[in-house]
């Protein structure tokens, strides 16, 4: 008889939800959890309206769940602001407005960056952020857009120890790139990461777009990565679900069969290019072995962007993570954007995760599947 890994997850409010390897995450019946409306009755500046909440790494800090949530602002910059809830799902606080904009002269800057080139490259929006924890210290990395120069995008990287202040540390790279995240901890006495580099195509999903490289450095802080000339995973053939655009979504989670790498990837259709999180597997030792799954976890559907009447949608069927939380239990919390408009939560637990990694496999650097159909 087939075994389905049934799990099921206590979210600490007298809730519980299951999971199993044909329902691999579930939604949190109450999304979504933070919308626009919610931030705005607290972002009351005109200048700081907003029209969405999504894509927003995640941390634990001082007994709380912290997010740093993109939103558009009503002009159409994306920022990053903040909330904080003591279980994860409701009574969010939010910060007062705004927490992150465009870099600006008066901000706190770590010797040796090119303090005017970072405001210069960061002037036309912020998105994505992704925190990693080292020590006492957090990383966080982000998307950082110039405004004059069209698609030119640096993740760049900055630290915090409170999420009250924060040190901007310049580009993680000096190229184009869309996606960077940290593994938490040395592996092998390296710092290591996961990268998606910009295409330099005019077609927005070819080349580069779908793959994901992995890199090494002897600091985190330092911006001093060499990157893997061959990816760890790619896609760009089918049928599959990943087949157009691929790209590292959470930092991984530690699991004692490997990292889990929540990934997102798209396929594009007739009616647009739907969003879907995958999942795969790294050695702990070797991170470039790695178990792909080939179905996604979650593909959207209505109730990720449950929204009144007259709110706006800004790209639907969209589903896309920068933040995940594993627990002790096993039990992992996925904070995800739905059609990158409001904030959402899955849980899921690692043992169904593993599963699918090491039963329904593909190749991931040819897409071939590793299972019988």
């Amino acid at each position: 008889m087939l075994d389905l890994v049934n799990r099921t997850v206590d979210l600490g409010n007298g809730q519980t939800l299951h999971v199993n390897l044909n329902h691999p995450v579930a939604r949190y019946p109450h999304n979504p959890i933070i919308t626009a409306t919610d931030v705005n009755k607290v972002w009351t500046d005109p200048g700081h309206q907003i029209k969405t909440v999504h894509n927003a790494g995640a941390a634990t800090w001082n007994g709380e769940t912290v997010l740093l949530f993109r939103s558009h602002l009503r002009c159409g910059m994306s920022i990053i602001g903040m909330g904080k809830s003591k279980n994860g799902l409701d009574n969010w606080q939010f910060s007062a407005g705004p927490a992150l904009i465009p870099a600006r002269a008066s901000d706190r800057f770590a010797d040796g960056v090119e303090v005017d080139a970072l405001i210069e490259n960061e002037q036309g929006g912020l998105e994505d952020p992704r925190i990693t924890k080292f020590g006492d210290e957090y990383a966080i990395t982000y998307s950082a857009y110039h405004a004059m120069v069209e698609d030119r995008v640096r993740v760049s990287l900055m630290t915090t120890l409170d999420f009250e202040s924060f040190t901007r540390r310049g580009p993680v790279l000096n190229s184009d790139m869309r996606n960077v995240v940290l593994f938490p901890e040395k592996i092998k006495g390296r710092y290591v990461a996961l990268f998606r580099p910009n295409d330099v195509s005019a077609n927005e999903t070819g080349g580069k777009y779908t793959q994901i490289r992995i890199g090494y450095s002897d600091d985190w802080k330092s911006n001093q990565w060499a990157l893997d000339e061959r990816p760890v995973m790619q896609t760009g053939f089918g049928p599959s679900a990943f087949s157009n655009k691929i790209g590292p979504c959470a930092p991984p989670i530690k699991t004692e069969k490997g990292w889990l790498n929540i990934f997102h990837g798209v396929r594009t259709t007739m009616d647009g290019n739907p969003y879907v999180l995958g999942v795969a597997l790294h050695d702990l030792e070797n991170p470039r072995q790695v178990k792909m799954c080939s179905m996604p976890i979650l593909f959207p559907s209505r109730a990720d962007c449950r929204l009144a009447e007259e709110d706006y949608i800004h790209v639907p069927n969209v589903v896309f993570c920068c933040g995940a939380l594993g627990r002790e239990d096993g039990a992992i919390f996925i904070y995800y954007g739905g059609n990158d408009t409001v904030m959402n939560v899955g849980v899921t637990h690692q043992d169904v995760l593993i599963a699918l990694c090491e039963r329904y496999r593909q190749d991931p650097l040819t897409g071939r599947l590793l299972y019988a159909l």
